[in-house]
């Protein structure tokens, strides 16, 4: 019925949705040993087969070592599934199933970046469901929920465990596709930045900035509402402030630790107000190419704000205040430009490329269409893209002849 509306009135009728709906955030632990509390919640909450989904890079580095340890001396049983590889697909979820039910576990903890927590979330919700995750994507049809959820990101970047959304791959079809429901939202989290201080420079900055376009598209979208604002606006003014940081110094815990409350907090923000062409454009990088979700994120969001400007300057000048980036008594539009230009500054200092190496002039109109059909009718974008404005904004990220 929605999609029969006109788009004006359908995302009026969204933002309404949004302003009354309920929200339940996950309960959060933040701090040094932040994790280890979780998994003590977690058995107090009377779990006591738990299944623990991660990579298998993380079991290497041994981070989830004391964590299992703990559950098993609270006498918790655990199964490790540590197939889930950045981008997950949907194969990965059905293997994450059929471990679950071996186990016959209860609860799952999701240790990783957003791709083992995403795919925890579609895990959990298949064991409620019993329908393809094919099914279960798109706006609200989680409709038995999933298993009880506990996430511990190590990275800060996605947001993933404060948010309604999980996102898989679908290699046939070279497309992603997002499950999107308030029931998807963890019961509990912990942000602790000392399972972050390994990350490397690289997917420190690709995350962070991951975080930022959170922040960025949903203050300019136009379901934003007040609370949005405040999380959005801290969020974006913690990772200005922090990522430089967080990039060179990879040890200091402090600046992870404020990364980590950046992209969760950026994570509320979108979870109700939404993103953006950003991102509809950087779920067709990554299903197309395997392009890493934050650096397509990255690559994109310079052009994509040039496009925006016009429609949503105000809004990106008071960010750049929040943020005290600009000319102290510049007009509006000079400090919405250089709101713009100190996010090119940014992915320069971080080594991230202009141009999408991958990227090839005759993949461009299924990409373009792909993203314009993508945000149509979910995203509450300041300004739509036609066709052609949709391909010669993508064509601009052509890697130099």
């Amino acid at each position: 019925m929605w999609k029969t509306l006109p788009l004006r009135g359908y995302l009026m009728g969204l933002k309404a949705i949004t302003a009354v709906m309920p929200f339940r955030w996950p309960e959060l632990y933040e701090g040094p040993g932040s994790a280890l509390e979780l998994v003590r919640r977690l058995a107090a909450d009377g779990h006591r087969r738990v299944m623990v989904v991660s990579d298998a890079t993380l079991v290497r580095l041994g981070l989830l070592t004391p964590l299992c340890a703990e559950l098993e001396r609270l006498g918790v049983e655990v199964a490790l599934f540590d197939a889930i590889t950045p981008d997950p697909t949907i194969d990965q979820i059905e293997a994450g199933l059929e471990a679950l039910q071996r186990h016959a576990a209860t609860a799952l903890l999701a240790v990783g970046g957003g791709s083992p927590i995403d795919a925890a979330k579609l895990i959990g919700a298949r064991a409620r469901n019993r329908k393809p995750v094919a099914r279960m994507a798109g706006l609200f049809r989680v409709h038995r929920g999933m298993l009880p959820l506990y996430a511990v990101p190590t990275t800060a970047g996605t947001g993933s465990e404060a948010t309604l959304a999980a996102v898989v791959r679908d290699p046939e079809r070279q497309c992603k596709l997002a499950a999107v429901d308030p029931r998807l939202i963890p019961t509990a989290a912990a942000l602790d930045a000392e399972l972050m201080v390994g990350l490397p420079p690289h997917i420190t900055a690709a995350t962070g900035m991951d975080a930022l376009t959170h922040a960025v598209e949903a203050y300019i979208s136009r379901n934003a509402l007040a609370r949005t604002d405040e999380k959005a606006l801290e969020a974006a003014r913690l990772v200005i402030l922090h990522l430089p940081e967080a990039y060179r110094n990879g040890e200091n815990r402090e600046a992870r630790q404020q990364m980590a409350r950046a992209a969760h907090l950026a994570g509320i923000a979108f979870t109700q107000a939404g993103v953006g062409y950003v991102h509809a454009i950087a779920h067709q990088f990554g299903a197309r190419y395997g392009t890493p979700h934050g650096l397509a994120n990255a690559i994109a969001m310079p052009r994509v704000l040039d496009h925006a400007l016009p429609a949503c300057e105000a809004r990106l000048a008071q960010l750049a205040r929040h943020c005290g980036l600009g000319p102290e008594r510049g007009s509006s539009r000079q400090r919405a430009e250089a709101l713009v230009a100190h996010v090119r500054d940014m992915k320069e200092a971080f080594g991230i490329p202009d141009h999408l190496a991958d990227l090839r002039e005759t993949d461009i109109p299924a990409i373009a269409r792909a993203a314009r059909a993508e945000a149509r009718f979910t995203y509450a974008v300041p300004r739509y893209l036609d066709q052609p404005g949709a391909e010669a904004l993508v064509r601009d990220l052509l890697p130099p002849a």
